[in-house]
Order: C-alpha cells, then sequence, then structure tokens
C-alpha cells in the first residue's frame, strides 16, 4: 500500500503560544486563519502554512526541547536589512552577523520562543 500524502505544513509547539502568535502576526503582518486563542492559529503563506498551537498540559514535557533545536524555519526575502531591521523592532534581534553562502545571504535570527529562523536573500 502506497500512502497518499495531501498536504505538509510547520507546526511550532509553544507553552505560551499567544506570545508566538503575536510575534508571528507582527513579522508575518497578517491575521491567522483559522485561529481558536490559546489553542491553534495557522498562518497561510505562499508555498507554506505555519500552524503554531500550545500544546495540553499533559502533553507538556513531549514539547519540551531546548530553544534552538534541530529544525529552522527558512523565510526568503527580498531586503535582508529591511528584516533585520523588522527583527530588531520586535524585540528580537538577530545575534550574529550576515553570512554569504553558496545560495546568498543569511543570519539566524530567532522567534519568541527561541525557534531558530533562517532569514535568506538570494543573491
Amino acid at each position: 500500500m502506497k500512502l497518499r500524502y495531501h498536504d505538509a505544513f510547520v507546526a511550532l509547539a509553544a507553552v505560551d503560544a499567544e506570545a508566538l502568535i503575536q510575534f508571528y502576526r507582527q513579522l508575518l503582518e497578517k491575521e491567522p486563519q483559522p485561529y481558536i486563542p490559546q489553542v491553534y492559529a495557522e498562518f497561510q503563506l505562499v508555498g507554506l502554512r505555519l500552524g503554531i498551537f500550545q500544546p495540553r498540559d499533559s502533553h507538556q514535557q513531549v514539547f519540551a526541547y531546548p530553544a534552538g533545536s534541530g529544525m529552522s524555519l527558512c523565510l526568503e526575502v527580498d531586503n535582508l536589512e529591511e528584516a533585520i531591521a523588522l527583527f530588531n523592532s520586535l524585540g528580537y534581534p538577530p545575534p550574529g552577523e550576515i553570512t554569504t553562502a553558496s545560495h546568498g545571504r543569511e543570519i539566524y535570527a530567532y522567534d519568541a520562543a527561541g525557534n531558530r529562523i533562517i532569514l535568506h536573500q538570494s543573491g
């Protein structure tokens, strides 16, 4: 039997989901749809659905992981300096410097829950 996959999306768990939802509202400059306060929010982007959820109390331990663990949310931007300025204005300045990779320039930033975001500008 071959499984058929219909869709895929990234979901971030946060003990304080509302803080993370607010961060992404400001970063993405859009409202989540659907949105269930204290439970779930979803942001629709071109080519990506970003879901944010608050784990039930009984599942908190499952989602207790160190910030900056294996997964990164990569966001390609037109202007890296403008993206950095937005993160600065949100109170989450990227801690490092812009680096140049084979695919362009990038910098690591972090959201309100400590999840790594790679801001990337093709070059």
